[in-house]
């Protein structure tokens, strides 16, 4: 979808984009495209491409997208080594810069071909924070003002802007409770506030947000807390003679409670909205599955394992805490920004997978430090020893005045002492040393290699191409998706309505060019959930459905003939999920387990799931398929069962097209039938007595029947007066 709404923007302009209607999208619905996406992806791109077409250099807009992202990666280095110049020094700048280029919690979304907001939003994250340091350093306007400029940036590529508008307000509050006032903080929230507030509203899709909603009022909230703060502290050092010790105490928690209460109570009069569901997820985990399935069925939002961990971090893992004790050791203002930075990222990591990419920047300048800390103080040499070890015929003798001589003895003294007393490792012999910093050399090589592995393993191929590793050590390339979109492009009419799960929603839209019921976007969670109920139903009721949506195929994802998991079968129990949230009365999730709460697809499982239309899509004719001589026909190599509903037709779908591993398969919805035969149940006896059989009375002499006074007509003879009339005639 990205790459579609880009190259519209760059063939159509961005006024055209604001205003583009997407036909194609959420039928019969349709979908306003400028008012519900942030631009800041397709304006990044299609600038390049006309800055650079402007030039005469011709460059599609395809290739742009490609080489966004690994482009962005560079300028994130760049802006993680200024952000732990600012914290620490340069040698760990340069830690953190060569860090943040490969570790794989960052490279899954810098690398090339992946084209997502978060490709130039972590840049703008990083970046942001740098220029916000630098404003609380400086207390500089023009620092102040480039940060806001950033956020805006910011807020116009990605929806974790809210991130940044909550940890900001969070560092100024708590540097407020830690007595570290100072005007150079009020300048810099203040014009970062106010500045960064009216800009974000330029964006469509944020609007009013960020004065109508619940997760921006803490900014508001600190930013009128600092104004009382400000004004307070103004009247007690022009109260000459007065102690005005707990009187500005209390005035202070005074007016930090009349903000609350006062948006407390503009949020119960309806004047702010209250929590989204999204941020009651990040402090309920449970929340999402009961209220909101919809967000609870999205892999990225699953909490995150220790593996996960691990795997994006490596060796950064042990490091952070660490370089977080580092800085706690030694804290000042910006410090304590990247302390908090730290905390809270770990947490709402932990919480939802895809906030490792808020993690990841933090972890590897926090592990930086710490590296660039240890490598100092056990590479740290004296420099008597190696002048004592300096040939005789290197010397030049110097005459110096006596003075100077005490002077600079005097310096070189003073400078040894702070330099021991920064690289004091107690009593330790060279030897320790030198093995101190291979092992953590072969760490660091570890490290690289680790995310050389992962970027190529994981983090390399399409989303579209499945790979898979053989024991022979090769690898077998599944093109089932490509070859299933290739298909609908060629063989379907240019209007064709694709129902599909809202998962392929973007792909069958810009791959095969056909019009989608549900995709990636989710905003209406009652569309969704229709299309849930219909795969959730029996062929009738979702036949019904489908002539209602005008739906000309369904596709769906079946991966029980190569043991693929991520399949339509293993998402299902989340359309029934969100289909009962909007029909509970149609839909029950209890009617999809066997009485002893088991979701099984054999001869065991509930009758309900057995007769409806996802499973029959799922395995239709796969019960006459036995993949190898050790398991029976129809086994499901993904659910490790064989499937209890083998002998079944499908009354209103017919299958058109399957993929070569059936992969991806498809399913033609038929036209209703001339003379459909009535599924009501007859009408029941109306209780009137019916007639006797009729017995004729006629003896079987009488049974021919006469006719009595027949005439008697003799052929060939005419009458007398017919023959009189006739000549009178004439």
């Amino acid at each position: 979808f990205n790459y579609r709404a880009t190259h519209h923007m760059a063939e159509n302009g961005f006024y055209k984009f604001l205003n583009w209607f997407d036909e194609r999208a959420w039928y019969p619905l349709g979908r306003i495209v400028g008012g519900t996406v942030y631009p800041g992806l397709m304006i990044t791109a299609s600038s390049i491409h006309y800055i650079l077409n402007s030039l005469n250099i011709p460059v599609h807009i395809r290739d742009i997208c490609v080489f966004l992202a690994p482009v962005f990666s560079g300028f994130t280095s760049l802006a993680a080594y200024g952000l732990t110049k600012e914290l620490w020094n340069e040698r760990a700048g340069l830690f953190a810069a060569v860090m943040m280029a490969i570790v794989p919690g960052y490279t899954s979304r810098s690398v090339a071909g992946s084209y997502d907001n978060e490709g130039i939003a972590i840049f703008a994250l990083i970046f942001t924070y740098f220029l916000w340091i630098k404003s609380i350093k400086t207390g500089s306007l023009f620092w102040s003002s480039c940060t806001a400029l950033s956020y805006f940036y910011m807020v116009s590529a990605w929806g974790g802007y809210v991130f940044i508008i909550n940890l900001i307000p969070l560092h100024v509050f708590v540097l407020l409770l830690m007595g570290r006032y100072s005007k150079r903080i009020y300048v810099a929230y203040t014009s970062f506030f106010i500045l960064g507030l009216i800009m974000s509203m330029q964006i469509p899709f944020v609007g009013f947000q960020p004065v109508r909603t619940s997760e921006h009022m803490a900014a508001a909230g600190v930013f009128a807390l600092l104004q009382a703060y400000s004004a307070l502290l103004f009247i007690k050092y022009n109260s000459a003679g007065v102690n005005l010790g707990r009187l500005f105490l209390f005035a202070t928690v005074g007016a930090a409670g009349v903000v609350f209460l006062v948006v407390v109570a503009l949020t119960y009069a309806g004047y702010i909205a209250p929590w989204s569901g999204r941020f009651y997820s990040l402090w309920d985990t449970g929340y999402a599955k009961v209220h909101i399935p919809i967000i609870a069925s999205v892999s990225e939002h699953q909490p995150t394992t220790w593996v996960s961990f691990f795997f994006d971090l490596h060796i950064n893992v042990c490091m952070f805490p660490y370089g977080v004790w580092l800085l706690i050791n030694k804290i000042n203002d910006e410090r304590t920004f990247i302390v908090l930075y730290a905390v809270s990222a770990v947490y709402f990591a932990g919480v939802m997978v895809r906030l490792m990419l808020t993690l990841t920047p933090v972890v590897v300048i926090l592990s930086s430090i710490a590296f660039s800390t240890t490598f100092d103080k056990y590479l740290y040499y004296d420099e008597d020893e190696e002048e004592s070890e300096v040939s005789d015929n290197s010397k030049k003798e110097i005459i110096i005045s006596p003075s100077k001589k005490k002077d600079r003895s005097k310096h070189k003294e003073e400078s040894k002492q702070k330099t021991q007393s920064e690289h004091n490792v107690g009593d330790v012999g060279s030897n320790v040393k030198s093995m101190i910093v291979m092992v953590l050399t072969m760490l660091l090589m570890m490290f690289a290699v680790h995310s050389t592995w992962v970027t190529g393993s994981a983090y390399s191929s399409p989303s579209v191409v499945l790979a898979s590793s053989n024991p022979d050590g090769s690898r077998t390339v599944l093109d089932d998706f490509r070859e299933a979109y290739y298909w609908l492009r060629q063989n379907t009419h240019d209007n064709a309505r694709i129902m599909s799960w809202w998962d392929y929603g973007y792909q069958i839209a810009g791959m095969a060019n056909r019009t989608t019921l549900v995709d990636n976007n989710t905003w209406n969670n009652s569309h969704i959930a229709l299309v849930g109920k219909a795969m959730s139903s029996n062929e009738t009721a979702a036949y019904k459905i489908m002539r209602e949506l005008d739906v000309d195929y369904v596709l769906i994802i079946f991966g029980g003939a190569i043991g693929y998991s991520g399949d339509d079968i293993n998402k299902f129990l989340w359309m029934v999920r969100i289909a009962e949230g909007e029909h509970p009365k149609e839909i029950k999730e209890s009617e999809y387990f066997t009485p002893n709460g088991e979701f099984r697809v054999d001869r065991l499982g509930s009758p309900t799931l057995l007769n409806c239309l996802m499973y029959k899509m799922s395995y239709y004719k796969f019960g006459l398929m036995q993949m190898d001589f050790r398991t029976p026909s129809g086994y499901d190599r993904t659910r490790n069962a064989e499937i209890g509903n083998k002998d079944f037709t499908l009354d209103v779908l017919e299958e058109a097209y399957t993929t070569e591993h059936w992969l991806v398969r498809i399913y033609k919805v038929r036209e209703p039938s001339n003379r459909v035969k009535s599924l009501e149940p007859k009408r029941h006896d109306s209780g009137i007595k019916k007639k006797s059989k009729y017995y004729s009375k006629k003896t079987s002499k009488r049974k021919r029947g006469q006719i009595k006074n027949k005439l008697k007509i003799h052929k060939g003879k005419k009458s007398k007066k017919s023959k009189s009339k006739g000549k009178k005639k004439q």
